[in-house]
This record gives structure tokens, sequence and C-alpha cells, in this order.
């Protein structure tokens, strides 16, 4: 069988060091990505994908097309994340009264229910044999783990993801009982997503996009299969729900 792997979110810094590295282990990588082209410099087994909307129709036919080319994929990670919008004038919340609706809507949208459209189309396409998808997530989306609070519409849309992660295994577990769900917590990235926030991570905890691609796929590929979801951290810790 073929190991196909597929990469949402491919132009990001995470994104595109994990086609990188997928593409060394996989028959064959899809990329997909809104920008028209990412790093010129990608594996011949590689393929762009771009598409402008993320959108429920839009990832239908995507998936549609792999499938009537006969492609099952292996392995699908799904980056795609959002916490600021300098222009919107979105960050993270300090206090209750910076929520506001227009931000709530944009981190639920991005961060919950372009990944749940994701998963709720690729249990047609995954392989039926030892297949895995993974959500990048955060620690801050965890619950149990919350002692320092703020950060609202983040949290929410992260601990959102993780209940959507955990609730569509038990539906793939009776329909690919050989396909594990993973949520995962990368640590702070040297990327746009983080930039505004690296002054207080010290040196030695701020990951190159690299170190964390290949942190994840080291990882996951220990994972105990049996276990049909995880959630996990960079350093393969487990991150309480």
């Amino acid at each position: 069988m073929a190991n196909n792997t597929l990469i949402v979110g491919a132009s990001g810094g995470i994104g595109q060091a994990l086609v990188k590295q997928y593409a060394q282990n996989s028959d064959h990588v899809y990329a997909v990505t809104r920008a028209t082209k990412i790093d010129s410099d990608m594996p011949n087994n590689v393929s762009l994908h771009s598409m402008k909307s993320q959108n429920d129709a839009a990832i239908s036919e995507f998936l549609k097309g792999l499938k009537s080319e006969g492609i099952a994929l292996s392995t699908v990670v799904i980056t795609t994340g959002f916490l600021h919008n300098d222009d919107a004038g979105i960050h993270p919340e300090k206090r209750l009264e910076d929520i506001s609706e227009e931000a709530m809507a944009q981190y639920f949208a991005v961060n919950t229910i372009i990944p749940s459209l994701w998963v709720k189309q690729l249990v047609n396409v995954m392989d039926k044999h030892n297949a895995t998808v993974i959500c990048l997530s955060a620690r801050v989306g965890s619950i149990s783990d919350n002692g320092l609070g703020g950060w609202y519409g983040y949290r929410a849309s992260k601990a959102a993801l993780n209940m959507m992660m955990k609730t569509a295994s038990v539906e793939y577990k009776r329909r690919l009982k050989d396909t594990m769900l993973v949520c995962y917590h990368p640590g702070t990235v040297d990327t746009s997503l983080s930039k505004p926030f690296q002054k207080n991570v010290a040196a030695k905890k701020l990951f190159t996009p690299d170190f964390t691609a290949s942190q994840l796929i080291t990882h996951v590929a220990s994972l105990d299969r049996e276990q049909v979801c995880h959630f996990i951290d960079w350093n393969g810790e487990v991150v309480t729900w």
C-alpha cells in the first residue's frame, strides 16, 4: 500500500517543515495551502494544492478528487491556527472586558470549525490500516491545566477542537478501526503566530519549525495505537484534557 501524507496549512512555518520531513518517509505528500506557492525547494514527491477557502464544499471536492484517483491517506496533519491579527485589532484577551463577538467568531472559525470540517470529510479517504489524523492544538486548550486564565477565545476554541477530536475518535473507531486521532501541542514555535509573545519565552523553549516537525513525527510514531485518541506535547508527554 502507498504511504500518502496530507499536510493542511502547508505554507506556514510548521507546515513547510512537515512537508519536507514527511516527504522523506512518504511515497507522496499532498500540501494544501491558501497561498499560490510555497518554498520552491520542495522534493519531487510533493504536490501543492491551492485552496483559497477551506469551507465544506472545497474540502469535499478536494478529497473526492483524491478518492477518485484511488488515493488513500495514511497520515494527515492539520496545522491551521489563529491567535492574533493586528490589522483587525484581534489579540488574546487579558480580561473579560476584552472579549468581542468578532474575535470569538474568528478564533472558532479557524481553530475549531476548519479542522472539524477536514475531520468530517477525511473519514472517507483514510487508509484502512494504521492511519493517523493529527491536529495542532495547544496546552492552553486543556481545561484541567488552566491556572492562569485569560486568552478566552484561543483557549476556548482549542478546547473545542480537543473535544471534537475526542468525540470524532469514537466514530472513527467504529468506521475505521485502525485510525488514531492526535491533538498535538507543539510548544512555542518561531513563526508569525507566536512573534508578539516570544519575548517572555526562554531561548531553549523557542523551537524552530524543523525541530517541531521532527518532534511531532517522532512522538506520534511511538504512540499506543490501541488508544484511539491522544493529547500530547512536543516532548511526548501527555497533556490532560
